[in-house]
């Protein structure tokens, strides 16, 4: 098995905040704009970490918390904790190890990781670390859709063989957002860095004069729902919708059958304006019950946020851009490091609130109307 290199921790890392500095300093501007960059005036980007900020705790006291632990149930799995390491694109672009160092911190931290399609490491290299321990968390592969079936049905066995355990479709992004950041900063992907483990090329536009290459180019090669019961029955993994935000939408897909969603908006990377994912998980809960896996990323970087995340209705978070930051801060340590102290964090969190499992962070550990204020709820 590649193991990756082992490096040292930036001088006084005690949060996750504190890899970012670190990080910056080793990017080269242009693919820090990629990493960090939102869409448009960067609203939803900035809306995501500010409406964890904005709810209130409303914690217990003098409870008997002996014998606590964060476990949950995810698809079947009894999982140490609710942290899962969200699918990020290109990881050479931030470490020479990319993809392998962050295997092989999740599975030291016992968290769960969803592989990128265009990762720049080998499905089956990033697996290994994950598959060898026992105690990791769960291993899932994220898509975007081709539309080219051949491709598709090699590319879910190739998975499947593999040994990843569940599809996650990513189904808000069909076209890039407008990332001004990156425009101005002259991102451009390096020669040296592609997506391994999508070979081929696309097939070209075949476009008529007068039409649009978005509408009549690219959209016709979207996903839709029928793509949605392609790979239904095209693989039998558990599969989970990534970017769903409205309702009806959770919804359909329960009713076709998906078996987990994902309330993401992109990090605030395509379409700016989007509710933060904070305010988007109530509803999208009521929508689908109980039972229904729910999982939400967008801005968590706190052991508070896992809590107030699981209190609004998730049954885990994921964590995006700050695992990067440590990732480049410090390779594989580096990311460990920062599941580690995320972890730590939702513990104390739950002490100080009185939850002795996972189970008692319910809305009634929420400051009344805290979220409301700020972010009005879409009605379920």
């Amino acid at each position: 098995m590649t193991t990756p290199r082992i490096e040292s921790l930036p001088d006084g890392v005690v949060n996750l905040a504190d890899f970012e500095a670190a990080a910056q300093s080793r990017l080269d501007e242009g693919v820090w704009a990629y990493l960090n960059g939102g869409a448009g005036d960067e609203i939803t980007r900035q809306a995501n970490r500010a409406a964890w900020d904005a709810i209130g705790l409303l914690p217990r006291v003098l409870r008997d918390l002996a014998g606590g632990h964060t476990r949950v149930s995810l698809l079947g799995r009894t999982l140490r904790h609710p942290i899962l390491l969200a699918p990020i694109a290109y990881q050479r672009l931030f470490h020479d190890d990319g993809e392998l160092a962050t295997a092989h911190a999740a599975a030291a931290q016992e968290a769960g990781l969803i592989l990128s399609a265009q990762a720049s490491v080998d499905l089956r290299t990033v697996a290994e670390p994950m598959l060898a321990d026992p105690a990791a968390g769960p291993l899932w592969f994220q898509l975007y859709w081709r539309d080219d079936h051949d491709f598709m049905r090699d590319l879910l066995q190739r998975v499947q063989a593999a040994g990843y355990q569940a599809l996650v479709l990513t189904v808000d992004a069909p076209v890039h957002g407008a990332r001004d950041r990156e425009r101005r900063a002259g991102y451009q992907l390096p020669p040296h860095i592609r997506a391994v483990n999508l070979g081929g090329q696309k097939k070209p536009l075949d476009l008529q004069p007068g039409q649009s290459a978005l509408f009549d180019g690219l959209m016709p090669r979207a996903a839709t729902w029928r793509e949605v019961d392609w790979l239904r029955a095209h693989s039998p993994l558990p599969l989970l919708l990534k970017g769903v935000t409205h309702p009806d939408d959770a919804r359909d897909a329960i009713a076709r059958g998906v078996d987990g969603l994902i309330v993401s908006n992109h990090g605030g990377r395509t379409l700016d304006t989007v509710a933060p994912t904070a305010a988007l998980l109530p509803p999208l809960r009521a929508a689908v019950g109980p039972q229904v896996p729910l999982l939400v990323d967008g801005g968590i970087r706190r052991g508070t946020d896992v809590l107030k995340a699981i209190a609004l209705g998730a049954d885990a978070v994921l964590l995006g851009r700050p695992y990067v930051h440590a990732l480049a801060a410090a390779g594989a340590l580096g990311v460990a490091q920062a599941l580690r102290l995320l972890r730590d964090e939702l513990e104390i969190a739950m002490a100080l609130s009185g939850c002795k499992t996972l189970a008692d962070a319910t809305p009634a550990l929420l400051g009344p109307g805290a979220l409301a204020l700020s972010f009005p709820l879409v009605s379920p």
